[in-house]
């Protein structure tokens, strides 16, 4: 067993300072949001590591919250409690797993789910997905990273998980100063499982595939294909694994092409196609979307049904321009590829777009196109990755169902 499944309990973390807020700082931090930026930080009272729990005051002494601290991020600190008494230790993230756990529970998600969505469960920088009885971690900030035994000694208490794997393989860790990692927190096991969402089932490939596996934010919305893909030639752009043109097709496409620029992505979507007994009618082909729809325009191709689901175009707000010119382009060649009456699915998960600058795109889309659009669905990321609203960033996903007139 690895050393990190059988960490010693009752690890407790001690602030061993006091920083203190500036008197002018945005209403953000008092109004519940956890993170706190640098340029926020006056006096700090004591000494600390990257990584330590820290308390911090309002520049007239009264008790903002507790959390850990980090010199070398953006974010200096970002705050897991804003109880005084509040003690960081094992029992903490045993309690605050739990109440994820109970939380999903309740809205219905049992078998797979997103059961830490960083601030949006009280734990910034934590991402814990749950496949059935395998889980992947993710530890994104310093301060969070040294939780993770404490993290799997808990995961451990409530599931006994048939296996723990760490996704720590991602950019973002460099900017806290840690390194990209990946492997096993428990036994090693076979990371090449099979999921059931929706009545149908999926291979997961928890240490090649994208994030930590597999994109769980979309099993809501893929449900909402459902009437409109009847009978329909569906065509998918970017469609990774198939997930979406799986359902299309279980909800009974006449048939379904499926897009996408990885041939290992490709690959898995004719196998996933092949463990529903779909791939009578699912056909997947490794190409650019944003070429081959141009072409395909032109050609005078139509579908029934368009659906776009493209990764994040821009992480940084200078490129923001640069995503809203994407969104667009992509979907006005998906318009233009549905036939009068038919419909397009598109989504964005690109943080820094919201919503209203989404639809809006969408609209100048279907003004260039010349097609007027009938809205039918309009969600967001599935309900286990919560949304507060005094936290807008945990609302990221925005998911979009019109008919094409």
């Amino acid at each position: 067993m690895n050393p990190i499944a059988n960490a010693k309990k009752q690890t407790t973390f001690a602030p061993m300072a006091k920083l203190f807020l500036r008197k002018k700082i945005a209403d953000r931090v008092i109004n519940g949001h956890p993170w706190i930026f640098g340029n926020e930080l006056g006096d700090t009272d004591g000494e600390f590591n990257p990584g330590d729990i820290v308390d911090v005051f309002s520049y007239n002494g009264s008790f903002v919250g507790r959390g850990y601290v980090n010199p070398a991020s953006q974010i200096r600190v970002r705050l897991l409690t804003r109880k005084k008494e509040e003690v960081i230790d094992d029992a903490f993230f045993l309690r605050r797993i739990s109440e994820a756990w109970q939380y999903r529970q309740q809205i219905g998600y049992i078998e797979n789910c997103r059961l830490i969505f960083g601030e949006a469960d009280q734990m910034p920088a934590l991402v814990i997905d749950k496949f059935n009885d395998y889980f992947v971690i993710q530890t994104l900030a310093l301060g969070m990273d040294k939780f993770k035994p404490a993290i799997v000694s808990a995961l451990n208490t409530i599931f006994k998980p048939k296996g723990i794997y760490e996704r720590n393989d991602v950019p973002v860790r460099t900017l806290e100063g840690m390194e990209q990692i990946k492997g096993f927190l428990s036994d090693p096991f076979d990371t090449n499982i099979i999921i059931n969402e929706n009545g149908f089932r999926f291979h997961v490939d928890l240490v090649n595939g994208q994030k930590t596996g597999y994109f769980l934010d979309q099993q809501d919305n893929r449900r909402a294909i459902k009437n409109i893909c009847a009978g329909a030639n569906v065509l998918e752009s970017f469609c990774y694994t198939g997930t979406f043109s799986i359902h299309a097709a279980g909800y009974g496409a006449k048939s379904v092409t499926g897009i996408d620029i990885s041939d290992n992505a490709v690959q898995t979507a004719r196998r996933n196609a092949e463990l529903n007994g779909l791939d009578n009618i699912c056909k997947f082909e490794t190409v650019n979307a944003f070429d081959v729809l141009k072409l395909w325009v032109k050609e005078g191709r139509r579908y029934d049904v368009v659906m776009l689901d493209p990764p994040a175009f821009t992480k940084s707000r200078e490129n923001i321009q640069n995503a809203v010119i994407g969104y667009k382009e992509i979907n006005l060649r998906g318009m233009k590829l549905v036939k009068p009456g038919g419909f397009l699915v598109t989504a964005s998960c690109t943080n820094l777009v919201t919503p209203q600058m989404f639809l809006d795109t969408i609209a100048m889309a279907a003004k260039d196109a010349h097609r007027t659009l009938r809205q039918v669905v309009w969600q967001t990321q599935s309900a286990d990755h919560p949304i507060l609203w005094n936290i807008p960033t945990t609302q990221y996903l925005k998911f979009l169902i019109v008919q094409v007139l």
